[in-house]
């Protein structure tokens, strides 16, 4: 890898940040809006499943005993 100059390095990432296409704000709003929905149903999802074996484990603690 060749070494560059930090002038240099500075004008290529200059240059290359150009080239992005950067979201307008309303699509990052709701990008942001539907991570939480899915953080809340993952969240949900997994308090159910945990529920669920928590149960079985308390019955099979119970049989058993």
């Amino acid at each position: 890898m060749a070494k560059v100059s930090p002038p240099e390095f500075l004008r290529q990432v200059r240059q290359e940040v150009s080239k992005v296409t950067w979201p307008t704000r309303k699509e990052t709003l709701v990008t942001t809006a539907m991570v939480f929905v899915m953080v809340v149903i993952a969240a949900l999802f997994f308090m159910g499943v945990d529920f669920l074996i928590a149960s079985a484990v308390r019955w099979v603690l119970r049989v058993g005993g």
